[in-house]
């Protein structure tokens, strides 16, 4: 039987023997370049060639707030599967947390994986979630591990805190983000409706697959898919009772 362990580190926490695993299941497993990448980014950007990241990037960029950031990574039998970023920050005293990146291995996928790492991030103090993804698989898995389903999506919900929430993220790639579609821009007839204009020119083929069975199997409210976008899911925390405790951020550096 596979030994399957989930576990849980506060960003301080994170080695460079972790963000270098991390950076081969990245490297390995994300996606490719699309044809417009050369174009649009640059000529080591080459149609088919694997999206690719160091451990130095990881951490500049998705643990710029040590303190505040949390990874969460999935081994089976001792291999790494699997494993996802996030950022907390504040906005208007509620806890943003902010899915950076998510990943899991190509082998190892539609096992349920993905919803059940960013359940490890979920923490009684958090009030709002976010992720931007060009992948619908990873927006169904946020949904489940952060709502209930994609079909119950709020997008009034999107559509209140996406502007501001993000612009005061300490995340780059987050903040510099143009929103699209026709949830923020009602004159909008492109098909986007909750998008975000990142100029991250990866390859949409597999996206776009299983955009088309999502879309067969429930009610997707996100809209399409363009090149140099993503998706972009915002949803309120679902609370426990006030009476019990709540740390702020969630500093334990394992569970």
């Amino acid at each position: 039987m596979e030994q399957q362990l989930f576990e849980k580190y506060n960003g301080s926490l994170v080695t460079d023997s972790m963000l270098q695993e991390a950076a081969e299941l990245f490297s390995k497993h994300y996606g490719v370049w699309s044809e417009h990448a050369v174009q649009m980014v640059g000529p080591f950007a080459k149609a088919g060639n694997h999206v690719r990241l160091n451990k130095a990037r990881l951490r500049a960029d998705y643990l710029a707030e040590p303190s505040t950031s949390s990874y969460v990574r999935v081994t089976i039998d001792g291999h790494l599967v699997g494993n996802a970023f996030a950022c907390r920050w504040v906005y208007e005293n509620k806890t943003v947390c902010w899915v950076t990146q998510l990943v899991v291995h190509q082998d190892y996928r539609e096992r349920g994986l993905a919803m059940n790492l960013l359940k490890q991030l979920r923490h009684d103090s958090d009030d709002i979630y976010g992720i931007m993804s060009s992948h619908p698989a990873a927006c169904l898995a946020a949904a489940k591990a952060f709502g209930s389903s994609i079909s119950t999506v709020r997008l009034d919900i999107i559509k209140q805190y996406a502007s501001d929430i993000m612009k005061a993220s300490p995340i780059r790639y987050v903040k510099d983000a143009r929103l699209c579609g026709s949830l923020f821009h009602p004159d909008d007839s492109s098909g986007l409706v909750s998008s975000a204009n990142t100029s991250f020119w990866v390859d949409h083929t597999e996206p776009l697959e299983a955009l088309a069975w999502a879309r067969e199997a429930a009610h997707w409210p996100l809209g399409d898919l363009h090149d140099g976008h993503e998706f972009l899911l915002v949803l309120e925390a679902k609370h426990r009772p006030r009476s019990q405790s709540r740390s702020k951020f969630g500093s334990s550096p394992v569970s």
